[in-house]
């Protein structure tokens, strides 16, 4: 019953739903928040949401038995690679993803940043988002991962005096919805 349950809510949502989580502008503050962090680090954050999980995810998921929040980490994985957040010149882009049917996030960092900050570091992070999610405040999860984010870039990977202006943003700050 719990799979059936599953499958219904992801065939429920469409990206519509994405967009009546986040509307246009809480779309535009987030956005606006990408854009100052990435004035202070050198590196880059990526943010999508996306409402459901394609069907061939939820089927392979369930025909071998796997807990979602490894479903929902291969697709965000798979979207890391799909969107190019790994193609940056320090290496050091950041995906935050957010899978709306199971109120779950994802950070995927790339290995520049991802040999600074261990997995466990962003699993805590995680933790406190979550609640935030259930709940359905969407936009002050995000803004507190991207804060987050913001703050181990800044931490490794800080953006000299003079840098500003030569700095070319590598992937686009508005977020994504699918």
């Amino acid at each position: 019953m719990n799979a059936l349950f599953t499958l219904l809510r992801h065939l429920w949502l469409d990206a519509g739903d994405a967009h009546r989580a986040l509307g246009g502008p809480a779309l535009h503050r987030l956005e606006a928040r990408i854009a100052d962090s990435e004035r202070r680090h050198r590196g880059e954050i990526c943010l999508y949401v996306e409402a459901s999980l394609p069907l061939s995810y939820l089927w392979r998921g369930l025909r071998r038995r796997l807990p979602m929040a490894v479903i929902v980490r291969e697709r965000a994985l798979a979207q890391f690679g799909k969107l190019r957040v790994w193609d940056t010149e320090f290496n050091n882009g950041v995906l935050i993803y957010l899978q709306l049917a199971e109120h779950d996030i994802e950070i995927v960092a790339d290995r520049g940043l991802a040999r600074h900050v261990p997995p466990g570091d962003w699993a805590a992070l995680l933790g406190d988002m979550s609640a935030a999610f259930r709940a359905g405040h969407y936009e002050d999860g995000l803004a507190r991962a991207i804060d987050a984010v913001g703050t181990e870039l800044e931490r490794h990977f800080p953006r000299g005096d003079g840098e500003h202006e030569a700095d070319v943003d590598e992937l686009p700050n508005r977020p994504r919805l699918g």
